[in-house]
C-alpha cells in the first residue's frame, strides 16, 4: 500500500470491498437460506462480482503490482467451486443412436402468450411448430396453460401428464409433460402457500424406469429491466427477495425430499428461477450431472435480466445418463428460452 498512488490506493479499496462480497458469496451454496435468508440474494449477483473482479484482476497486472493476488485468487476459488457462466465451444464426438439416447426439452413457455406480452401472432403455434421440428422424446412445459385449448398439438406424443388435466392445484400455475415414453406414474408436489409446483412422471424406457421432474420454483415477480426495478423501493425489493429465497428453499426440500425417497433413475428440469450459486440449485442438484457444464457452451442463456444472459433453467441428470449434447436455443417465443439435452442410459451401453 505504501507504493500505491492516491488514486490507486482509492482502487485498491473499492477491490477489497468487492472482493469480499465475492468471497462472502462463494459460501451461499454451502449455507442453507433458513439460516441466513439475506445472504442467499448474493447469488443473483455473482456474475457481476465476478466481472468487476476480472476487471480489477487486469488493471493491477497492467500495473505490475502484487494487489492482483487478491481478485486472482477468489476468482481461481470461484472457478474451481462454483462453476463458470459461460463455456468455450469444445469439440463435440456425439453419433446419433436412436436405439440408446433420449432427448429432453424444457421450456417455460409464459402460458402460451395468453396475456399478449409478446407483441406477435400465433405464438402458441410457433411454439408448437418448434418443438415439432426439435422433435424431442420428452418436453417439459412450465406455464402450459394456454396449450390445453389446442388438444390436437403435439399429436406426436402420445403419452401425457398436464396437471390441469387432472385437477390437482385449481388456481395454479399448470405444467405439463408430452413423452413418446409409455407413462407408468403421475404424481404432484404441492407447494404450500404458493401458485407454483412440481409434478413427476414415471417413464418406461426400454426396460428402465426413470423418474421425470418437471420443477417451477417460486418467481420473484420483478419484470426484468431497469425502470420497473427502480420504481421499486429498495427495502421492498430487498424484502420481497428474502420471502422468495425462503420459499423457494422450502420448494427445494420438498422435492429433494421426493428424490431421495425414489429407487428410480432420476431428471430434474425446470424453471428454478435462481442461479447456480444459489443454495437452492445445489440442493436439488446433489450429485447430479448439469448438462450445461457437461457439452454446454457459452452463456447458457435462459431468460434475460437487466440485458444480461443468466441461466435459471436447468437440466440435471443422475450420473446414470451420460450426457451427449446441450443446446441452448435462441428462440423468443416467451420471456424464458428453451433448452434441451442428449441422454443415454449406462445400463443400455
Amino acid at each position: 500500500m505504501k507504493n500505491l498512488s492516491f488514486f490507486d490506493k482509492i482502487i485498491f479499496f473499492l477491490n477489497t470491498v468487492f472482493a469480499l462480497v465475492l468471497a462472502i458469496s462463494l459460501l451461499v451454496p454451502y449455507v442453507p437460506t433458513t439460516l441466513i435468508p439475506s445472504l442467499s440474494i448474493l447469488s443473483l449477483i455473482v456474475p457481476l462480482l465476478v466481472i468487476v473482479n476480472l476487471l480489477f484482476l487486469l488493471y493491477w497486472i497492467f500495473k505490475r503490482k502484487r494487489n492482483a493476488l487478491l481478485s486472482g485468487i477468489l476468482l481461481v476459488l470461484w472457478y474451481v467451486l462454483l462453476g463458470p457462466f459461460y463455456r468455450f465451444p469444445r469439440k463435440s464426438e456425439h453419433v446419433p443412436d436412436d436405439d440408446t439416447e433420449l432427448t429432453i426439452m424444457s421450456f417455460n413457455a409464459r402460458s402460451f402468450n395468453e396475456l399478449g406480452q409478446l407483441d406477435m401472432d400465433n405464438v402458441d403455434s410457433l411454439i408448437y411448430d418448434f418443438v415439432t421440428k426439435k422433435d424431442p422424446d420428452i418436453v417439459c412445459f412450465q406455464e402450459t396453460l394456454y396449450a390445453m385449448k389446442r388438444n390436437n398439438a403435439l399429436g406426436q406424443y402420445k403419452h401425457k401428464f398436464v396437471d390441469f388435466v387432472y385437477g390437482k392445484h385449481s388456481g395454479k400455475v399448470i405444467q405439463g409433460v408430452y413423452s413418446k415414453f409409455p407413462i407408468l406414474k403421475i404424481d404432484s408436489i404441492v407447494f404450500p402457500g404458493s401458485a407454483n409446483n412440481a409434478i413427476y412422471v414415471d417413464l418406461l424406457m426400454d426396460k428402465d424406469t426413470i423418474r421425470v421432474y418437471n420443477v417451477h420454483l417460486q418467481s420473484f415477480r420483478i419484470e426484468p429491466n431497469l425502470n420497473t426495478i427502480k420504481r421499486e423501493e429498495s427495502s421492498r425489493l430487498f424484502a420481497k427477495s428474502r420471502r422468495v429465497m425462503l420459499k423457494q428453499y422450502e420448494q427445494a426440500e420438498l422435492i429433494r425430499e421426493s428424490m431421495d425417497a425414489t429407487p428410480y433413475k432420476k431428471i430434474v428440469v425446470g424453471d428454478f428461477n435462481n442461479t447456480q450459486y444459489s443454495n437452492v440449485y445445489h440442493t436439488i442438484k446433489g450429485d447430479m450431472n448439469d448438462s450445461y457444464f457437461e457439452r454446454g457452451t457459452g452463456f447458457g442463456r435462459t431468460y434475460d435480466l437487466l440485458k444480461f444472459p443468466i441461466r435459471i433453467d436447468y437440466i440435471l441428470t443422475d450420473p446414470d445418463f451420460e450426457v451427449l449434447d446441450h443446446v441452448n436455443f435462441e428462440e423468443k417465443l416467451s420471456d424464458h428460452y428453451p433448452v434441451m439435452a442428449t441422454l443415454r442410459l449406462n445400463s443400455h451401453q
